[in-house]
């Protein structure tokens, strides 16, 4: 059986294709296999930022495979250390990932673009949470990450209906960074990935960090995490050579040469 994901690296941007036909639907093992592909991007030192997209014109992603639950698989299975689709509950990696959403984004396929730190969707790409139409809730994210990036009676609506969000209705509401042709979609994410490439990576990881340790919190109270709290990533950026450099390159009107120390 061919593997469920494949991988492709180009300088710091790691690909990671989702190839699972028809509708690129996640199982356990599927879950894991992604997983690697975004530890891979936490450990390896020359990657810097994730593409994730789905083989094929029609699905980014179907959610949960249903076939593999009707075969036994349990709605509450354990998805290994990153939750469902191994980035779901990945909550310590400190690079980002793009999802480049190339049709539909269904249940936990939508849960999985939520979980990326932005996202570049086809004109033709919709999004929906459709479980309660199959008995079941969205809790690999959807129903805690939707009503904190839209209007409550909004994500209220979309959770409890399960209808489609065209990728333009999207785009209006901030739930997606782009919207262009699907011919053009790669070729966007892979330039949003390279902009970030350009950007000092210890500066990237503060803003991870910082974002997951404020999240929920007001300014004063976030301010108060920022001065006090463990922040390593941001400890580091601050104290780094990078630091010095930045300013450096500016005043010098040369690129920067970013060491990540």
């Amino acid at each position: 059986m061919p593997d469920p994901v494949r991988l492709a690296r180009d300088g710091g941007v790691l690909t990671v294709v989702l190839d699972r036909p028809r509708a690129n639907a996640i199982d356990v093992a599927t879950s894991n296999a992604l997983h690697s592909a975004f530890d891979l991007l936490r450990t390896d030192p020359g990657l810097r930022v994730a593409v994730l997209t789905g083989a094929g014109g029609r699905f980014f992603s179907a959610g949960w495979d249903l076939k593999a639950a009707a075969a036994g698989e349990a709605v509450d299975a354990d998805h290994g250390p990153g939750g469902f689709a191994g980035l779901t509950e990945f909550f310590t990696l400190d690079k980002p990932v793009i999802a480049a959403v190339n049709g539909l984004a269904l249940g936990g396929g939508f849960e999985l673009a939520l979980a990326a730190d932005l996202v570049v969707a086809a004109d033709t790409a919709e999004f929906a949470l459709t479980e309660v139409r199959l008995g079941m809730i969205p809790d690999s994210g959807g129903v805690l990450r939707l009503p904190r990036r839209l209007p409550p009676a909004l994500a209220a609506e979309l959770l409890m209906t399960g209808r489609r969000m065209p990728a333009a209705e999207a785009a209006r509401w901030g739930l997606v960074n782009r919207v262009v042709p699907a011919d053009r979609l790669l070729d966007s994410a892979a330039e949003l990935a390279h902009d970030i490439c350009a950007a000092a990576p210890l500066a990237i990881a503060a803003i991870k960090e910082i974002t997951r340790a404020t999240d929920g919190q007001g300014v004063r109270e976030a301010y108060h995490t920022l001065r006090t709290a463990d922040l390593p990533r941001y400890r580091a950026m601050l104290a780094s050579r990078d630091a010095r450099e930045g300013p450096l390159a500016f005043a010098e009107k040369r690129p920067a040469r970013w060491e990540g120390r």
